[in-house]
């Protein structure tokens, strides 16, 4: 038996009165989701454990079969493991965003937060201003590292933990309350955002049309995290293809292995088939027991606010990405299940995560059922199939 977890990260949604009531999953054409649906079960599992904050982090982690509680030390840290920084245990680690604020003739503070992924910028362009802001301002005390796209590291040597707002949860707000009370956090944000407003790169991209990545944005702090190994705890080998170092760093903190495909970039055009792919081929020809499958693109969509581009990135998921997995492992012969659910919501309205139960949807290909459901929020809940707890939807799937 081979297991597969595609997870839609954000997929899931409120309902919309632009939609007639219903969801970007509901409108949705995923005529793969639905014919699945019709012979497997559905149903909610609650991902967030009651008092976390509702994040990518501790999502995936309980979906993955650890218990945040237990295991979760900050987001960051698991980042830095996948781009390879060597952590001591004194190391806090914080996501270093680059974002796009207001350049209005005003203080740093009275400016406003546009976008938290600066038009999802591509990591070569990143890499340029992270240099040459970090040229001023790295030292002993505070170390930089290029990861992906928007999303950096920053290492604080013998630093605190300080709880500071996520970017995505304050677009369209003046950024002063949410800024730093730490002076040298502080510092570096504003004198990065004094280094990027004009660097020459930034200009480009706004004749180009693009939102400038003109300041750093610094969230998730954490310490060395210390998981159980996956093929210890579930008896299974285990492959992450995902294109978000978040993800790949809980892979490599559980001693699972990645594989990046070539083209993949957490971004709604990432490359669905080679995802898809690489996952057939890890199960069928690699040696793999299980791969996990995470696609960023619906939960990016859901930042942004556009309803029809994350429709569309439901769909891409669908007939890009579903229908190859199903298709190839039926053409191998394996018996397999799978299981597809999102992390947790990012509903268009609010434009950020929140810490509500997720439909999920597991098939099994030596098992089917006979239902007249689709697959999506509100029938999921009607299914009247619930799981309390998400980190025991590993134990589920290979049961």
């Amino acid at each position: 038996m081979k297991y597969v977890v595609v997870l839609g990260d954000g997929m899931a949604d409120w309902p919309m009165e632009s939609l007639g009531g219903g969801t970007p999953l509901s409108c949705a054409k995923t005529p793969v989701m639905d014919a699945l649906a019709k012979v497997s079960e559905i149903g909610t599992v609650a991902t967030i454990p009651e008092g976390m904050a509702p994040g990518s982090d501790t999502a995936n982690l309980s979906v993955m079969g650890y218990d945040p509680r237990r295991y979760y030390t900050g987001r960051s840290p698991l980042e830095a493991l996948s781009i390879g920084v060597d952590m001591k245990d004194t190391d806090v680690v914080y996501r270093c965003n680059l974002v796009t604020l207001t350049e209005e003739d005003a203080p740093y503070e009275e400016q406003t937060i546009l976008d938290h992924s600066s038009d999802e910028i591509s990591t070569e362009d990143a890499a340029v201003l992270l240099r040459d802001v970090c040229r001023e301002l790295e030292n002993e005390t505070y170390r930089f590292y290029t990861g992906t796209s928007y999303r950096h590291c920053l290492v604080w040597d013998r630093g605190q933990v300080l709880e500071l707002t996520p970017p995505h949860d304050v677009l369209e707000r003046k950024i002063g309350e949410y800024l730093p009370h730490d002076e040298s956090l502080l510092y570096m944000q504003k004198r990065s955002y004094e280094i990027l407003k004009n660097h020459p790169l930034n200009i480009r991209r706004k004749e180009q049309g693009l939102n400038p990545a003109n300041s750093f944005w610094f969230w998730g702090a954490g310490t060395k995290p210390v998981l159980t190994s996956f093929e210890d705890i579930y008896h299974k080998k285990g492959v992450m293809i995902s294109a978000v170092d978040l993800l790949k760093g809980i892979a490599a903190g559980a001693e699972m292995d990645s594989i990046q495909v070539e083209g993949a970039n957490g971004g709604l055009n990432t490359n669905y088939e080679g995802k898809a792919e690489a996952a057939v081929k890890a199960l069928t020809e690699q040696g793999y027991d299980f791969a996990y499958i995470h696609v960023e693109a619906p939960d990016e969509m859901g930042h942004q606010g556009s309803v029809e581009k994350k429709i569309r990135s439901i769909e891409y998921l669908d007939q890009r990405l579903i229908r190859l997995v199903k298709e190839g492992l039926d053409a191998s012969g394996e018996d397999y299940r799978m299981l597809i659910l999102p992390d947790h919501p990012t509903p268009i309205k609010v434009r950020t995560h929140v810490a509500e139960p997720v439909p999920y949807l597991l098939y099994d290909s030596t098992a089917l059922g006979d239902h007249t459901w689709h697959y999506n929020e509100e029938e999921a809940a009607k299914s009247g199939n619930t799981v309390a707890h998400g980190w025991d939807m590993m134990n589920y799937l290979f049961s």
